[in-house]
């Protein structure tokens, strides 16, 4: 906009707010999206009212806010290049993730689990793999291992025990 020869150039801020529409529509075309244009016309007059300094009244305001909006668009466009998309972290926060604490805690239990399972006896062990890791039936381990149904659930409630002490810290050793 051009100052008036009859009055006083009008104030830059009413001047920014007169070119909101059309700013508003030209950074939506630039940003690709309503959301996007929105906040680069939010930046653009952040910048442009921190900077106003810089503003020569005798030149157009309207190109140079949209020099101002287009500037920072291709910075935008070059920091997600070089360092991917931003995230905003209070639009993240209704994400669901991953419990960092509780990942670590299941970690530890597993590798009780395992110490535990190495230290069971070489019979328990065989069943522990044949019915609780491969899925088979007592019956089947049973068979496979040529030993009585009641060997094989005695053995398991054992090996049972002895990995929950072992996991929970009761057999002395935790």
């Amino acid at each position: 906009m051009m100052a008036r020869r009859d009055d006083a150039p009008p104030d830059l801020n009413d001047q920014i707010v007169a070119l909101l529409p059309r700013l508003r529509r030209f950074c939506v075309v630039m940003a690709r999206s309503r959301d996007g244009g929105d906040d680069l016309c939010q930046a653009t007059v952040e910048r442009a009212l921190s900077r106003r300094h810089l503003f020569d009244p005798g030149t157009r305001l309207d190109s140079w806010m949209y020099r101002i909006a287009q500037n920072l668009h291709v910075d935008r466009a070059r920091r997600v290049k070089t360092r991917g998309q931003e995230i905003d972290v209070d639009e993240m926060a209704s994400v669901k993730g991953d419990d960092g604490v509780r990942i670590v805690e299941q970690r530890s239990a597993l590798e009780r689990a395992r110490a535990a399972i190495a230290r069971l006896p070489d019979d328990q062990r065989a069943l522990m793999a044949l019915v609780v890791f491969d899925g088979k039936s007592y019956g089947e381990a049973a068979g496979l291992l040529d030993i009585p149904i009641g060997t094989v659930m005695s053995r398991l409630a054992r090996a049972r025990r002895a990995i929950d002490a072992y996991v929970n810290g009761t057999d002395g050793n935790g």
